[in-house]
Formats: structure tokens, C-alpha cells, sequence
């Protein structure tokens, strides 16, 4: 594919900073905007945002948007999310950009989110393809009015999460048996404390975990909140064992974390389902279960047998790199069914 100047419209944290610069590593010319960075930084905007709508703030960012976009040319504009972005605002960028497309790894037709999305959903028929993450979101969208939509897995980053060098320092530091990093939601406290009453050594970490009914059992375990970065890649690659939990508001089936954590080099651990298993063999490349006792039992027996353990977790590693589940590949073919005008 030749070099395209492509407008990257996403925050400049986390996966979508990934993606950002998982394009310019493909060769491709980035310009990056943070819509929300065009908003006060006041938490009132991300309660509107939740509970109307960013349509709420459109007169504003289509404004600003015509402004920022004034004598420049895009060959695409890639809308991360999207949930700031309207009709008129599409408008406004097709004025400038040959291509407008939309990539969302959350669950923008689902029923979690409460109004987040009211803009996305305004927006679907606007643009010229959609990328979705789960299998219920391309007839959702198609039912909106979109014109073309494409399911893609979730991706780890090649230069993120690629493997560390682990100093004795830093396992010292690191070291847990079973860990789960990620933020709280409802059903996630009542199955580690489940796992901590059959007797897993799990460590915590992330944010809101306080607000669990269960604090008070689980509180010794919590090492501490939202990590990212080298931190984050550091507690995975010093995890003996890391479990994967799936959003069951987002209709989730697999998470980035089925990737990051295999990328890493860590050994996965999640619930067994159709697209976990068809990620990666059960027992040879990762650990499923279908409840916390059976998550138990794995874990224990795996902690008694280390060197199974790290075979797994190698196995694991050489299976993510072998579904090029990058950003790189997912970009590359988000892309070319883009301008192709193509979809599988």
C-alpha cells in the first residue's frame, strides 16, 4: 500500500495511542487530534457524554473542527471510538479527507453504555466503513443504516507489549502467582473471592476496587490500581499465572488483554469461549475454564507444575504471533478494505 496522510481522531493514551502509532510504523503520515482534549476538562463532560450523549457537545467540536481542518487534506481520517462524532461533523471531515472510517473495540450498539454512543449510532450510515470487534455489532450497525461494516479481532500492540528484559529487581518487585489486572466490575469481586476461598494466591490490581461489596476480604490482596506502560508489562511477564475476565455488559467474548497478556509472554487464563478457543488451544497454549472452581483447580495445579507453566505461556506466545493479531496486521487490513471498497 503506498503512504497515505491519513487524520487520526482518538485520545492519546492507551490502545488508540497504539494504533496511532502502529500506522506510522507502517510507513503512513499521522496527524493525531484529541477531540476531548477540544472539551473542558471538567468530569462534567464525561457524565453528559455517558448520560445524554456526546451529540450534546456537536455545535462545538463541528465548529472547531472546520477550523482545525482549514486548507488541509487527508487521504482518510480514522475516528477511534467515535462518540463525540456527528453526522455534520463527518460532513466536515469529508470535506478534507478522500476516506472517513470509524474503528470501536467497545460495544457501541449494546446495551451497557448507557447513551455514550448516541452519537456514533446517529453517525453509522455516515461513514464509509465501520470496524467492529464482536459478531452482534456488524448486523447492529447494518440495521442503523451503515453502508459497509468489518468484524476485526482486537489486537496487542508489536512494540507495547512486546517482552521486557526482566532484572532480578524488577521479578523481585513484580512477582505474583495469580494475578488479575484489570478494573473492577460487579461479577468480577465474587469470583476471585471465590478463587482466595479455595485457596489461589491472587493479587489485584486496578481501579474502583474499593467500590466492591467484597472490600473487605479482597483488600489484602489489591496491590495497588491502574497500571500501564512498563509497569503493566512487567506485572504480566512476572505473573506465574494471569487471568482474563470478560465484560459480560459489552457482550464480550474475548478482550484485549486475550492478546496483550500471550504477547507479552504471559500465561493466559480466561473463560472458555467460542473465540478463546478458536484464538488458541486449550491446555497447550492457554487455560480456560467455565467457573471460578474450575479456574481453581487450573490454577493450582499449574502453580504445583512451573515448568508446564511456562510451556504453556511460550506456547501461547508463539500462537499470538502466528494469528498476527498486531495492530499492524489489523490496521493493514482495515485499510485496505477501506480504500479498496471491499469487504469480506
Amino acid at each position: 500500500m503506498s503512504r497515505l496522510r491519513i487524520l487520526y481522531l482518538g485520545t492519546v493514551s492507551g490502545t488508540c495511542l497504539d494504533r496511532a502509532h502502529a500506522y506510522r510504523r507502517l510507513g503512513h503520515e499521522v496527524v493525531h487530534w484529541d477531540m476531548r482534549q477540544w472539551l473542558p476538562r471538567t468530569g462534567w463532560v464525561d457524565r453528559v457524554t455517558w448520560r445524554i450523549g456526546g451529540h450534546a457537545f456537536a455545535p462545538w467540536l463541528a465548529h472547531r473542527m472546520k477550523a482545525e481542518l482549514r486548507g488541509l487534506h487527508f487521504d482518510l481520517c480514522h475516528v477511534d471510538n467515535g462518540e463525540w462524532v456527528t453526522p455534520a461533523i463527518i460532513a466536515a471531515l469529508k470535506a478534507h479527507c478522500r476516506h472517513v472510517i470509524n474503528y470501536n473495540i467497545d460495544d457501541p450498539t449494546g446495551p451497557r453504555d448507557r447513551r455514550r454512543f448516541s452519537a456514533y449510532r446517529m453517525s453509522a450510515p455516515h461513514y464509509d466503513l465501520l470496524a467492529v470487534v464482536r459478531q452482534e455489532n456488524v448486523a447492529e450497525c447494518l440495521a442503523l443504516g451503515a453502508r459497509r461494516v468489518t468484524r476485526v479481532w482486537r489486537s496487542a500492540d508489536e512494540l507495547a507489549h512486546a517482552p521486557r528484559a526482566i532484572t532480578p529487581d524488577l521479578a523481585s518487585q513484580w512477582r505474583s502467582q495469580v494475578l488479575f489486572l484489570g478494573t473492577w466490575m460487579p461479577e468480577r469481586g465474587p469470583f476471585l473471592l471465590e478463587l482466595i476461598q479455595r485457596g489461589v494466591p491472587v493479587s489485584i490490581r486496578g481501579a474502583n476496587w474499593h467500590k466492591a461489596p467484597e472490600w473487605r476480604q479482597l483488600q489484602p490482596h489489591w496491590k495497588g490500581g491502574a497500571i500501564g506502560g512498563h509497569d503493566y508489562a512487567h506485572a504480566i511477564q512476572c505473573a506465574s499465572i494471569n487471568i482474563g475476565m470478560l465484560s459480560k455488559g459489552n457482550r464480550d467474548l474475548h478482550t484485549t488483554r486475550s492478546l496483550e497478556i500471550p504477547a507479552l509472554g504471559g500465561l493466559f487464563c480466561a473463560e472458555r469461549t467460542t473465540e478463546h478457543s478458536a484464538i488458541y488451544q486449550e491446555g497447550v497454549e492457554a487455560i480456560f475454564w467455565r467457573d471460578a472452581q474450575e479456574c481453581a483447580d487450573q490454577c493450582l495445579a499449574l502453580l504445583a507444575q512451573p515448568d508446564k507453566a511456562a510451556a504453556i505461556a511460550a506456547a501461547g506466545h508463539r500462537r499470538f504471533q502466528a494469528n498476527r493479531h498486531g495492530n499492524e496486521d489489523i490496521l493493514k487490513a482495515v485499510l485496505n478494505q477501506a480504500t479498496s471498497g471491499t469487504t469480506p
